[in-house]
């Protein structure tokens, strides 16, 4: 089976029950469309599950993008030569806002890694998909972080700027594609604030299909089934960020 999740945020605990809800196996697939790290208390643990798994394929995320900006000025050695003026005032901004947005458990944690370790989650950030497209049973979904900004008839998935999969929240009144069988598949947007319920719950309508159900803010992690359409839940705890 294969199986969508978003926006876990360092939510450990809650992503590890839900794999083992799902009773995910060697045999299935997981699509991680973005946003495993910050504002949770164990983002490190659940990046580095998620790299040790070849069967899970992860989608950059905002949260990702920002981190990667940061660490790759943090994370260089400084010398006599670039000591001035090696951070320019958009760096520091960059990491006021990220520190703001629930980055300082993120920077805390991957200080006390090795620089191996703190390579191999910069190298696979850095090699995160910025879409991908699946079918099934005549159906495609495609999938991102955020959403498809900018949006036009014909385009293709390549031609789009990265930015405008993964900052961008969409319209879920309205849907994408004309064609009845096309869905895209979300995070970043918590589904409490798309549905009319105002329920943690995975919203599908108007050709979309919302999974980032607010874990870290009290909400659930959801897993979505592409073949089945089955969701599964599983409760998050309230954290500061």
């Amino acid at each position: 089976m294969r199986y969508v999740i978003s926006d876990v945020h360092g939510c450990y605990d809650e992503y590890m029950k839900l794999l083992r809800k799902i009773h995910f196996s060697d045999a299935d697939e997981l699509y991680v469309l973005g946003d495993a790290m910050d504002r949770g208390p164990e983002p490190v643990k659940v990046i580095a599950d998620m790299m040790s798994r070849v069967n899970v394929t992860y989608i950059l995320g905002n949260h990702d993008f920002i981190m990667l900006t940061v660490m790759r000025k943090l994370f260089v050695e400084i010398t006599e030569e670039n000591c001035e003026n090696y951070l320019s005032k958009d760096d520091l901004m960059d990491y006021i806002n990220w520190m703001q947005d629930g980055g300082e458990i993120t920077l805390s944690q991957f200080t006390k890694l090795t620089r191996r370790e703190q390579r191999d989650i910069l190298e696979y950030l850095e090699d995160a998909f910025l879409y991908q497209e699946l079918e099934d049973k005549g159906k495609r979904y495609v999938l991102v972080h955020a959403g498809i900004h900018g949006y036009e008839k014909g385009k293709e998935l390549y031609e789009y700027n990265f930015t405008d999969f993964i900052f961008h929240r969409p319209d879920y009144s309205k849907p994408y594609f004309e064609e009845d069988n096309v869905y895209v598949i979300t995070g970043h947007t918590p589904t409490v604030l798309i549905r009319a319920d105002r329920q943690p719950k995975v919203y599908c309508g108007n050709g979309h299909i919302a999974v980032d159900c607010g874990c870290v803010f009290g909400g659930n992690l959801a897993a979505y089934c592409i073949e089945t359409g089955e969701v599964f839940y599983v409760e998050g705890r309230k954290h500061k960020r």
